[in-house]
């Protein structure tokens, strides 16, 4: 061969060397977006969040968190980006929360992601409660904890029959957060509170009818009401709002159906009206009925402090404002990794799952005022700031 042909057959080769490279590039592009935890994009008129962790029913990491900020403040931007839609990824969860196990994990090895996630995460609810474009989630599956931050603060909330609402902290020594002494007290009734002690869980349309949800469309909807928002032309609040009432009206699933606590709200309101959770056990108590021992054996099951730092922050919160209330709770998240309750609680409910968690205190009566104010003190310079 001469030393033309052999140029050639060089040429050739690292053109194959790099056509491959580029190849093996694209596909390590593909497998990294298809395993991103969040997925984010512009879509016809909007900016599209999903949250791309299926497998863990969409729980929320400290790098979702963050990119889900950043993104949502370059749309709020962008003259281009109308709405914001965020969604789950599969079919059995909008979020479920936050990562818990990883928070649990962090509380021996990394105390500053501790204060980073709590932090980011408030700020991120904050940032959507006050997002100058609409801002819609659909709240399809489980909605629970670090998923109602992420939700329950924006314009609009559509729930589907397979929605499962819920606030469950107390059973693992934490408090309904992200928010919840804000939105939860602002309920009917003393829904809320209720709400709150308990972890009772809201299903299908009673999301809708309790006040979570704004709208309620039937599953098999969800996608052509998400197309046909992506197919609005630079559209007002008031349209897209038309759009949701549309497909809303439509639905029948559930509408004859009556509230799931209807018949339970009058004596709902009069048990949680009380002070105190001792009051609250003593109204369950005395009223005796199967309803009624049935939420005292649930509130027996709860860390005591929990129940009682739950009880202080929905009565605060009732008259704070979003950010006030956020500030206080970040307080709390620090104070709660501090102490006992609940890593045993992650212990007892996500790790060994025996449920049956030690509390310390295990009664009541053993969480003292002075406990609690502990709970809720300043800390100073590293309070949560807006």
């Amino acid at each position: 061969m001469g030393q033309q042909g052999l140029c050639r057959l060089m040429l050739r080769f690292n053109l194959y060397k790099r056509t491959n490279i580029i190849l093996q590039h694209l596909k390590m592009s593909q497998r990294t977006d298809a395993a991103a935890e969040v997925l984010l994009e512009r879509k016809g008129c909007a900016g599209v969040i999903t949250l791309n962790r299926p497998r863990f029913l969409n729980t929320l990491t400290l790098n979702m968190v963050q990119q889900v900020y950043a993104q949502l403040k370059k749309w709020e931007q962008d003259p281009e980006t109308f709405l914001i839609i965020i969604k789950g990824a599969g079919e059995k969860a909008f979020c479920a929360g936050g990562d818990i196990r990883a928070v649990s994990e962090a509380r021996n090895t990394n105390q500053e992601m501790l204060r980073v996630f709590f932090r980011d995460e408030y700020i991120l609810n904050n940032a959507i409660d006050s997002c100058q474009k609409p801002y819609i989630a659909l709240i399809h599956g489980i909605t629970m904890g670090g998923g109602a931050g992420v939700s329950v603060h924006g314009h609009f909330r559509v729930a589907t029959e397979k929605s499962v609402f819920a606030m469950p902290e107390t059973a693992i020594g934490l408090f309904p957060d992200v928010g919840g002494g804000y939105f939860l007290p602002r309920l009917q009734g003393k829904l809320g509170y209720f709400l709150a002690l308990t972890g009772f869980r809201l299903k299908g349309r009673d999301v809708y009818t309790a006040g979570i949800a704004t709208h309620f469309v039937d599953f098999e909807k969800l996608g052509m009401l998400e197309e046909d928002l992506l197919a609005l032309k630079s559209p007002s609040k008031e349209n897209i709002a038309d759009v949701l009432e549309t497909y809303h009206a439509k639905s029948k699933i559930g509408q004859d159906k009556p509230f799931v606590l209807e018949e339970h709200m009058d004596k709902i309101n009069s048990w949680f009206s009380a002070n105190t959770v001792e009051q609250i056990v003593d109204n369950l108590q005395q009223d005796g009925s199967s309803f009624a021992l049935e939420q005292l054996k649930v509130i027996n099951k709860m860390s005591p402090t929990s129940l009682k730092i739950t009880l202080r922050q929905l009565m605060e919160g009732s008259s704070k404002t979003l950010p006030e209330v956020l500030t206080m709770e970040y307080r709390l998240s620090q104070a709660c990794m501090k102490g006992h309750d609940f890593g045993e609680g992650v212990r007892a409910v996500l790790i060994d799952k025996d449920q049956s968690p030690k509390w310390k205190p295990a009664d009541l009566k053993e969480v003292t005022d002075e406990d609690l104010n502990d709970y809720f003190k300043s800390l100073g310079s590293n309070d949560l700031i807006f």
